[in-house]
């Protein structure tokens, strides 16, 4: 079954059970068949010209065309804001839930949510997010890979480096690792005494599931898909060069311990990541602005906990100490502050 095909019939399943954004994968690919038809109206030597010199051009498409002059990207950079905006704010609810107190999952139910109670109905609105943010990744893939073979250009693959910078790239985003760890730690619960077993997924050909590895020692987060696809998230550290403790990720994407990021950003544990000067860079891609908007990765530090349990004590120990130290420090200079001393 062609790709398109099988993300229709996805779509439509799942518009079936929600109102929920999509990629208009179909529309896209007809705007791209009209372009393509425009060009081959022209002359085959005119063409080559033309790309020879857009190459020179930082691999522009070779010529104007409707899809270049406002057609194409805007549409597919309206339709990715939706499905990452959706997504987000989508498995951030669930999260919430998940780690909630008992009173406060009572309250939210009480509410009127329509989430299903039970350990199952968590497992497979978790699963299905996963399933939706991954699909749409290939979707958005497939369909600029498909933009720059009928141009003859790069601009799909300098168009995906753009969203990257705007924060838009739904692999991209911290929720994504955030519910592939919350999937583990369900699966895991699960397999314990009087637990319920999970019924097969209703879409078995897309995921295959999400696993935490260790890679000569090192820990990836890992989810594969049916035609290929792969996505790993690296958990080592890139400041501290271990284990991420406390994980928390930036805007950009990537993910470091707490403390190791406060130091990069310059500020104080006390003070914390919301205070750090808007100029302050990831030490990995550079970027700046990206620890004001910073998630704290709960699940992915419960995982880690059950995981690495020698590791993470002996981390506990070590940071409550320098946790205090740096409080105590704090605390000293606001008082000597003060005071005038």
């Amino acid at each position: 079954m062609k790709f398109c095909k099988k993300y229709e019939e996805y779509m439509q399943g799942q518009k079936e059970k929600k109102n929920l954004p999509g990629v208009g994968f179909k529309k896209l690919k007809k705007i791209l068949k009209k372009c393509r038809r425009d060009h081959v109206s022209s002359s085959r030597m005119a063409f080559n010209e033309a790309i020879n010199h857009q190459h020179d051009n930082n691999n522009n498409c070779p010529r104007e065309c409707p899809v270049c002059d406002g057609t194409f990207f805007p549409e597919l950079l309206k339709e990715m804001e939706d499905v990452v905006g959706w997504f987000n704010e989508n498995a951030q609810k669930l999260l919430e839930l998940h780690l909630a107190s008992g009173f406060k999952k009572c309250l939210t139910w009480f509410k009127g949510n329509n989430r299903q109670r039970n350990h199952l109905g968590l497992i497979q609105e978790g699963k299905d997010l996963v399933n939706y943010a991954l699909i749409n990744a290939i979707a958005i893939r497939k369909i600029l890979k498909k933009y720059d073979k009928i141009h003859e250009s790069r601009q799909g693959q300098a168009f995906k480096t753009q969203v990257q910078k705007m924060r838009i790239e739904i692999l991209q985003s911290p929720w994504l690792c955030e519910l592939m760890a919350f999937h583990i730690n369900l699966k895991e619960s699960q397999k314990e005494p009087g637990a319920v077993v999970s019924a097969p997924s209703s879409f078995p050909a897309l995921f295959d599931g999400c696993s935490l590895m260790f890679d000569d020692g090192k820990p990836l987060l890992s989810c594969e898909l049916s035609d290929s696809v792969k996505v790993d998230i690296d958990l080592t550290c890139s400041i501290c060069l271990d284990t991420v403790f406390d994980p928390i990720s930036l805007t950009c994407g990537h993910i470091y311990c707490y403390m190791c990021a406060c130091s990069a950003a310059s500020v104080s544990v006390v003070d914390g990541l919301k205070t750090a000067e808007p100029t302050e860079k990831c030490p990995l891609c550079r970027e700046v602005g990206v620890y004001k908007g910073a998630v704290h990765l709960d699940e992915l530090s419960i995982l880690l906990r059950r995981s690495c349990r020698e590791y993470w004590e002996e981390r506990r120990k070590t940071e409550r100490v320098e946790r205090l130290q740096a409080a105590k420090d704090y605390w000293d200079y606001q008082c000597r502050s003060f005071t005038g001393i």
